[in-house]
């Protein structure tokens, strides 16, 4: 085997890199624990490197009682990119489209940083909010064009993060009326339409968080 190996398939986030007992996740790619599996996190070319040798892979010294290492796998973005989401950070999204038990969302900023990649987001039912997870209704806590705040919990299955707003800071920060104003809120579940006083549902962001 050659000292380091570049694959040039090109990735994108979501993607499967390997197992976690084989690889170890580098730039651009991702450890979910609830399977060990390593994901891409931005689009770019997989590249796969030998750990060096002066520095043991601490899991196979724990497990197997040897000094044999895992190469580290990466992904080498072909441009500059920007912030990626990565599991406990705030991130804000539209939402595109909602349904009977998830919202979809593209995201749009990390932190307070713009993405660069496209990333997908889902808001599933029991992650809306943190009480009366079963009477959460999908429709009345999110409508397509929302921006929301959210939490990012994991990369998901289907190539997008799973989000949560279960937490009073994180909900709609941004909504349009259905007769076009900017909506404001006026309590953790409700939101008034400016121009016509309409008040429409919606899983409000705790105001000043």
């Amino acid at each position: 085997m050659q000292e380091r190996e570049a694959e040039a398939e090109m990735v994108t986030p979501g993607e499967v890199l390997g197992k976690g007992s084989e690889v170890k996740p580098g730039k651009g790619a991702y450890l979910s624990h609830h399977n060990n599996t390593v994901y891409a996190s931005l689009t770019g070319r997989r590249s796969l490197a030998p750990a060096s040798p002066e520095s043991p892979d601490q899991l196979f010294v724990l497990f197997f009682q040897t000094t044999c290492q895992r190469p580290t796998v990466e992904v080498i973005g072909h441009k500059a990119h920007g912030p990626v989401p990565e599991p406990g950070c705030v991130v804000i999204a539209r939402v595109t489209k909602v349904m009977a038990k998830m919202a979809s969302v593209d995201i749009m900023c990390v932190s307070s940083k713009s993405v660069r990649e496209k990333f997908s987001g889902v808001i599933r039912q029991q992650d809306v909010r943190a009480t009366e997870i079963d009477k959460v209704d999908m429709h009345s806590s999110f409508r397509p064009g929302d921006i929301v705040k959210a939490l990012v919990l994991s990369l998901g299955d289907a190539r997008a993060y799973y989000l949560s707003t279960a937490q009073n800071e994180l909900g709609v920060v941004s909504a349009e009326s259905m007769s076009g104003g900017t909506m404001v809120p006026i309590s953790w579940t409700e939101m008034q339409c400016p121009l016509t006083g309409q008040i429409e549902q919606r899983k409000v962001a705790k105001v000043g968080a």
